[in-house]
């Protein structure tokens, strides 16, 4: 009886003690707002690579201005980087040129004059029997050919926006900034010139030209999406993605190129700029994923606090395979469902493990 008593008294403290420290760390309903909680899943592996490149016009919004006329330069209206809309004045040429067309001009219509006047004097004839029907078709073929000179003049005249005058203006095609500029004020221009007096590009849509090592082209495919970043704004992530391969080799790097689209409504994004393009694509496996903000790095390992109930938190030790930004995959320690703390686990791991 004494040992039975001894033994109850023993398994009495043993209960207490064990009470004790399961009950020693509970969540309040203020920690249980200030903390949130995920569901780890089962998920693809994702990975990126991070390459170099630079931002550069869409070929597809960009326009060179060459020299239509030869003449001597008068005027210069934008100087480099300016904004110019479609249609805007950019240089004034002194053409003699444009005075030889003014006088093609007016010699065609001078020569649809005639033309209709002899065709008239030819019906006149007819009506009177004096000429033949054969010499009315004659005049009036005078006067298609008359007409057709001028219509061709004039379609000059509209291609290059001719005016009165030995004076020709070089117009912009398009809207958007100056990129390059090659002409000087009372510059002699000649039509073989082989370099654009402008480039002018529209940078609404803009360009990321990245480099891919020989060792990566397999990862890349047309369709991923990419960050880029940029030194001039590193805080800004522009988003986009792949949308051609230049399936080139450079015989001196040993890389190929690729482009990604991307949108530049505020225009912060400037031809020339240096950049780096983040791609992500999937391995083919899967592993549990939990967000990066819920993993503790402590006494050189890494721990998740796992939680079954707010009286039941349990601290667990994870093997990491890889930290993609705000996602972790986990080979060892945790399985896909159970619930860890996302947000605040640093404090719980604190007042548990302290």
């Amino acid at each position: 009886m004494l040992v039975c008593a001894i033994a109850g008294i023993l398994s009495g403290c043993a209960d207490e003690q064990q009470e004790e420290i399961v009950t020693a760390f509970s969540m309040s309903d203020t920690m249980m707002e200030k903390c949130r909680f995920e569901k780890s899943e089962l998920a693809d592996v994702k990975n990126e690579i991070r390459l170099f490149g630079k931002i550069s016009a869409n070929n597809n919004k960009l326009a060179q201005v060459y020299p239509v006329v030869s003449g001597v330069v008068k005027s210069i209206n934008v100087g480099l980087g300016d904004y110019v809309r479609q249609g805007q004045v950019l240089v004034t040429i002194q053409s003699g040129e444009v005075a030889s067309f003014r006088k093609e001009k007016m010699d065609a219509v001078n020569e649809l004059a005639m033309a209709e006047q002899g065709l008239q004097v030819a019906r006149d004839l007819f009506e009177g029997k004096l000429n033949s029907e054969r010499d009315v078709k004659v005049a009036e073929k005078e006067v298609e050919k008359a007409q057709s000179e001028l219509d061709r003049i004039n379609e000059i005249y509209t291609i290059y926006g001719l005016n009165n005058g030995s004076n020709f203006q070089v117009k912009a095609p398009i809207s958007g900034f100056v990129t390059t500029k090659n002409i000087t004020i009372n510059e002699q221009l000649r039509l073989e010139q082989s370099e654009p007096l402008f480039t002018i590009a529209d940078i609404n849509d803009i360009w990321a030209v990245a480099n891919v090592n020989e060792s990566d082209i397999s990862k890349i495919e047309v369709g991923q999406s990419v960050i880029v970043n940029t030194l001039a704004f590193p805080d800004i992530q522009y988003k986009g993605t792949i949308e051609k391969i230049y399936n080139v080799m450079d015989p001196e790097t040993r890389s190929m190129r690729f482009r990604v689209n991307i949108p530049n409504a505020d225009l912060k994004l400037k031809p020339e700029m240096n950049c780096t393009v983040e791609v992500h694509y999937a391995e083919p496996r899967q592993l549990v994923s939990i967000p990066s903000s819920s993993v503790i790095f402590d006494k050189s390992k890494y721990w998740v606090m796992v939680f079954h109930d707010k009286y039941n938190i349990e601290t667990r030790e994870i093997e990491i395979y890889r930290q993609l930004r705000d996602i972790t995959y986990i080979t060892a320690g945790l399985k896909a469902g159970e619930t860890v703390i996302a947000q605040n686990g640093l404090l719980i791991y604190d007042a548990i493990n302290d």
